[in-house]
């Protein structure tokens, strides 16, 4: 890289993706600190917790750069190997860890195999998006669909859902009402973290929270808006592994059904336009 663009790098929105990565870093060093079968609900919660801090230090980054105009490649290369290390292979060293499994298992083989994918496939979600976003600059309307959605759901989101889900699974909420063996949880786990790999490189669309709109008049949108906040805080502080996994996966279902919809509708439909999924890398448009 030039010296010159070297000098232009702005402190501030990257020192935000450094922490957010130091959040990762640390996640992924506790995990392995902690010997088989020595995981629990107050640990899970604990790195849950950081890695919530890492996915708001990168909504944080890259509003800081577009606010300051300070927007370049280095900070994007920098975001998107924080974002394969915190919510790529974080993740699945906290899964793992939580499983127990002995080395050189059935289990153990499954739940690795599992991780792989799920790390690989977030890895090639981030490559892809840096790919588009490129293009986007170049495009007018590529960069209004870039804001409008996401082709494959965000890595951030899959690395939410399969964190809140593996911590509902060790949470007391959940134990206290359900018994499930070893097995079955390596099963749930391991087959949700190929589920989301394969969403994460999918070419369903994702919606962007910013562009969500809700046309209603200001007093319903402020007393609905409150009412909804107040049971979501109620809700973190007294039933926090629920909450996190449902409203994790609640984002993922919603797109599924919306993509879903606009299937069976077919292409010359105009409804949910917007959820077509785009043709595969692979297709030739030009034969």
């Amino acid at each position: 890289m030039d010296t010159k663009k070297l000098k232009k790098i702005a402190l501030l929105p990257n020192a935000v993706t450094a922490f957010g990565l130091s959040c990762g870093l640390f996640v992924i060093f506790k995990m392995n600190m902690i010997g088989i079968g020595e995981v629990n609900e107050q640990v899970l919660v604990a790195v849950t917790l950081i890695l919530l801090l890492a996915a708001f230090a990168d909504l944080l980054d890259g509003a800081i750069a577009r606010v300051i105009k300070a927007e370049s490649e280095f900070g994007s290369l920098f975001d998107s190997l924080a974002d394969a290390i915190s919510f790529g292979v974080a993740p699945c060293v906290i899964v793992l860890k939580s499983l127990s499994i002995l080395p050189g298992s059935k289990l153990s083989f499954l739940a690795t195999a599992a991780a792989l994918i799920f790390s690989l496939c977030g890895v090639m979600r981030l490559v892809r998006f840096n790919v588009s976003a490129l293009a986007a600059k170049l495009n007018a309307d590529l960069a209004l669909e870039h804001k409008k959605h996401f082709t494959g759901l965000p890595i951030p989101a899959a690395a939410a859902a399969i964190v809140s889900l593996n911590l509902f699974l060790y949470s007391q909420e959940f134990l206290s009402t359900f018994s499930i063996s070893k097995i079955t949880q390596t099963w749930i786990l391991s087959l949700a973290m190929i589920l989301l790999g394969y969403c994460m490189i999918s070419r369903w669309k994702f919606p962007s929270i910013k562009t969500l709109r809700i046309r209603v008049k200001s007093f319903q949108a402020l007393f609905l808006t409150v009412v909804i906040a107040v049971f979501i805080l109620y809700g973190v502080l007294h039933f926090f592994a629920l909450v996190s996994m449902v409203l994790s996966w609640s984002y993922v279902i919603i797109a599924w059904i919306l993509s879903i919809i606009r299937l069976i509708a077919g292409r010359k439909s105009k409804t949910l336009e917007d959820f077509e999924p785009e043709p595969d890398d692979f297709d030739d448009d030009d034969e």
